[in-house]
């Protein structure tokens, strides 16, 4: 008994080539290769709808007057996205052993490892760059007026990733372990520990113990490596679908215009 052979599903129309152009010359590789990421992208975009998304974050009004100050959210970010890098590849090599690991490791980075010391320094003088341009960043925020409705929510997360950013400084510059790190950090736990009510708490928890050892540089490292930037990158996704949503605000010198009845009988 011979066999049914059931016909092929059509395709979609997307999935359907194009026909080639008159005169159109044979493609090359690279030819192929750009069709055939465009078709990736395109079977991608069709299952995620990602498209629309990218849209509406990318694609929106931009206030009159909007200068470079307006640049110093994005260089933040940019700066986080480097220090998120940087240190990556530094804990690939990085020992949070109390019992001279932790130095040693970071001597071997910058003596040994190829561009090692150049990742370390990017990263060392990141954070002070990320800290300034955070700061400036809120100033112009303030000045602008630009936390007033309906943006209180976009500021009161900006203020928080102000205090995590700190954080992650505070937490970073303890992991070399040296002498300068580890004096430096002894007092700046004991100034948090005489702050009132969770002050001594506070201090309790990063030291790990009654006194600095082992358990508080495991501690500062956990913080630094995982806790401080998953935060961070959820509440930088939350500030950007905020400032896409609300939009951003003009300068203050620059006046919104008003209508008038006469002016809609001109229209």
């Amino acid at each position: 008994m011979p066999k049914l052979k059931l016909p092929l599903p059509p395709l979609p129309d997307k999935a359907i080539p194009l026909p080639k152009r008159p005169g159109q010359p044979k493609q090359g590789p690279l030819d192929v290769a750009k069709e055939t990421g465009i078709s990736a992208v395109d079977w991608v975009d069709e299952r995620t709808s990602l498209s629309g998304a990218a849209r509406w974050m990318m694609f929106r009004k931009v206030p009159k007057g909007t200068n470079w100050f307006y640049t110093l959210g994005s260089a933040t970010m940019f700066a986080f996205l480097a220090q998120a890098v940087t240190g990556v590849f530094l804990a690939m090599y990085y020992r949070p052993d109390a019992a001279s690991g932790a130095y040693e490791s970071m001597r071997y980075i910058n003596d040994e490892v190829f561009l090692g010391e150049f990742v370390h320094g990017m990263h060392k003088w990141g954070s002070s760059v990320m800290v300034i341009l955070i700061f400036l960043h809120m100033a112009r925020t303030f000045f602008f007026g630009a936390y007033k409705y309906p943006r209180e929510l976009n500021w009161v997360i900006g203020v928080v990733l102000l205090i995590l950013t700190m954080t992650m400084s505070f937490t970073g510059y303890l992991l070399p372990f040296d002498q300068r790190s580890y004096w430096a950090t002894i007092v700046g736990v004991n100034i948090n520990g005489t702050g009132p009510l969770v002050g001594p708490f506070l201090s309790d928890f990063l030291r790990g113990g009654p006194e600095f050892g082992a358990t508080t540089l495991s501690r500062f490292y956990a913080i630094h490596m995982m806790l401080v930037p998953g935060l961070l990158g959820a509440l930088i996704g939350a500030h950007l679908y905020l400032v896409a949503k609300l939009g951003t605000t003009a300068p203050p010198w620059i006046k919104a215009e008003t209508y008038t009845p006469k002016d809609e009988e001109q229209a």
